[in-house]
């Protein structure tokens, strides 16, 4: 019996090893292999997830078939499985799983789809799900430009260069810096793999071109991301030194532990793909950079084929089988307009979570997202049919959108929800505001790198803060104390750290951090206050608000251990959104000069830390009196 599957259209060989479905040859324009014959056959393409029994430690596991077989086979398209069934009679540890991973080549296709169907079936024992994905392991003499948008391009370390004699690892495990690379210009720079990391509603093609030899350039492809877990703003890795090309299509990063789906006895099935692999070439080096843009091009075409009518499981379904839903959305906040305001540009979603904000921790289901157009109208065409909630988030306005009544979406049906309304969290009138609320901390003060750390990708970039090392800015320019800000006086974008994490002190310890925000209120007016936090991320933190004095009688909120999301360390600049409303008595208040502050209260830890979106005191309710900025 022949020990490999071999798939060729004319334009792309694939060579699969059967049953387990690895992928171990990629043959196309004149290269024999784009995959990296330096690694074995099993590291080359593969499938892999980490899981775990409920609550235990995750288990790392690639997800290989013991039964191949040939879905369809016609002049135009071949599908070939490669499926592992969960034997309920084994014994050990044993993934409660059933997976079936899908090749499928198409005639006159430069690429290749791949996808697979997870099921857990009824009563099989519980398991969580922390990450899976399909991984691909390029030629490392050949493959060492990568390219994730117009902007963020650049030429790779060599894995080699990772080597203890090549570069020095960081405190942050996948950080190197590399000192002696075998590429001398990439030397002093730091390499990450969280640095290339990307929203899901950013991403959408990302990949390598080979630089030796025919120029070719491979590339992973999102027709959709209805099938990853997070919704938009969810963020996954893309590539990384190796070359690795990876399809990350569930995870937890940037957001921890709570996006793990835990599943008990219940049923469950999920498409996860198909997604495309992309592969064009050039015989001209001089025209290299326009096989990114004709892959670009190719991720617009792959869109509009969405839903594929060539997939032979009854688990995918087409177009004809979905249905769409449509409405406006509009915001109402009196003290921004007497009139409703068009939610313009704002994300609007269905998801099967159901309370607000949950969206961006469901990973069982599916979720179908849109951005409305200037007047705030929308239409979320092929959704499968079910029940689900309607989510968003305007850019402009704190907090979560979620529509009271379910949506229900059947095979062929176009829902009309026609004009819906949101209504934003709002005692009263703006006292003062720092920040712009789109649910990061974009557009606050983010130093320059320390020349020790560079990644010379984001020097003078708008993504600056994807360099290494930036908590420990935070001391360079408040050695003593803390940052002070005085509404009026004081520009957010030049003087607000970004960050608000521990201070290094000379002695490389870690102390709590407890920054002022100082105002002025002209009159007082009787009653609550109210205190607006808005969080693009956390992690390992201790939040503490006081009002005017740091004790126990002046502390109006306190938050412990919050957040998981690493943001700090993975160079982000947003993870889980949270949102604050923190009562202040006005018996705590005084005409004249007041002061908020915020205390980081966990020492010790050099990358925890919260992202302020956005911050905001209003008067309160039905109060006349009004100062502020």
């Amino acid at each position: 019996m022949a020990r490999n599957v071999i798939l060729d259209n004319g334009l792309v060989q694939l060579t699969i090893l059967k049953p387990s479905g690895l992928l171990t040859g990629i043959k196309y324009g004149g290269m024999d292999n784009v995959l990296d014959l330096k690694q074995s056959e099993s590291n080359r393409g593969y499938w892999d997830i980490d899981w775990s029994p409920p609550g235990d430690h995750d288990i790392y596991q690639r997800l290989n078939g013991t039964d191949y077989s040939v879905v369809q086979s016609s002049d135009d398209c071949v599908e070939v499985s490669f499926k592992r069934i969960w034997d309920p009679s084994a014994t050990g540890i044993v993934l409660p799983l059933n997976v079936d991973k899908r090749y499928i080549l198409r005639s006159g296709v430069s690429g290749f789809y791949c996808y697979a169907i997870y099921e857990h079936p009824a009563g099989s024992p519980a398991f969580d799900l922390t990450q899976t994905r399909m991984v691909f392991r390029l030629r490392r003499e050949k493959f060492h430009y990568m390219a994730i948008t117009d902007e963020k391009q650049r030429i790779m370390p060599m894995p080699e260069d990772l080597l203890r004699h090549r570069s020095k690892q960081l405190i942050v495990p996948e950080s190197y810096l590399l000192t002696n690379p075998i590429n001398p210009d990439l030397k002093g720079e730091v390499d990450d793999k969280y640095q290339y990391s990307m929203d899901n509603k950013d991403g959408g093609v990302h990949g390598w071109i080979s630089s030796d030899g025919p120029i070719v350039g491979f590339w992973v492809i999102f027709p959709s991301n209805e099938f990853r877990n997070g919704g938009p703003t969810k963020q996954n890795l893309t590539v990384h030194t190796g070359p690795v090309c990876l399809a990350m299509l569930h995870g937890t990063h940037y957001i921890g532990k709570d996006m793990v789906a835990h599943f008990k006895g219940e049923a469950w099935t999920k498409v996860l793909g198909p997604f495309f692999v992309y592969l064009n070439s050039t015989p001209d080096e001089s025209n290299a950079h326009d096989l990114w843009v004709d892959a670009k091009r190719q991720r617009l075409f792959e869109e509009t084929m969405w839903p594929y009518d060539f997939v032979s499981s009854q688990y995918f379904l087409t177009a004809d089988e979905r249905g769409s839903v449509s409405g406006r959305l509009f915001v109402q906040d009196r003290f921004v307009s007497g009139d409703l305001i068009p939610a313009k540009c704002a994300y609007v979603g269905l998801s099967v979570a159901t309370s607000e904000g949950s969206w961006q921790l469901e990973s069982k289901g599916y979720q179908f997202w849109v951005q409305t157009d200037s007047n705030g109208e929308f239409t979320i065409n092929n959704v499968i049919p079910g029940s689900y909630s309607l989510h968003g988030w305007v850019p402009g306005f704190i907090g979560d959108y979620l529509e009271k009544e379910p949506v229900q979406i059947y095979p062929g049906s176009e829902t009309q929800l026609g004009n819906l309304t949101y209504v934003p969290p709002r005692d009263g009138a703006t006292v003062w505001e720092i920040g712009f609320p789109d649910r990061t901390a974009m557009g606050y003060y983010v130093p320059d790198v320390s020349p020790l750390y560079v990644n010379k990708l984001y020097i003078n970039s708008p993504e600056k803060y994807r360099q290494y090392g930036l908590w420990d800015r935070y001391a360079d320019i408040y050695p003593e104390s803390d940052q002070v800000f005085t509404v009026g006086v004081n520009d957010s974008g030049k003087d607000w750290f970004f960050a608000h994490v521990d201070r290094r002190r000379p002695d490389k310890t870690y102390v709590p951090t407890t920054w002022a925000v100082k105002f002025n209120l002209d009159s007082l007016a009787g009653g609550t206050y109210k205190l607006r936090i808005a969080i693009a991320s956390a992690n390992r933190s201790d939040l503490q608000v006081h009002v005017n004095y740091l004790d126990e009688d002046h502390l109006v909120f306190q938050v412990l251990d919050l957040g998981m999301d690493n943001a700090v360390c993975r160079h982000g600049i947003h993870g889980l959104y949270r949102l604050f409303s923190i009562d202040i008595s006005s018996l705590l208040l005084s005409e004249g000069d007041n002061t908020v502050f915020l205390t980081q209260a966990r020492g010790g830890d050099a990358l925890c830390g919260i992202f302020y979106d956005y911050i905001r005191i209003e008067a309160p309710a039905l109060s006349i009196k009004y100062s502020g900025q």
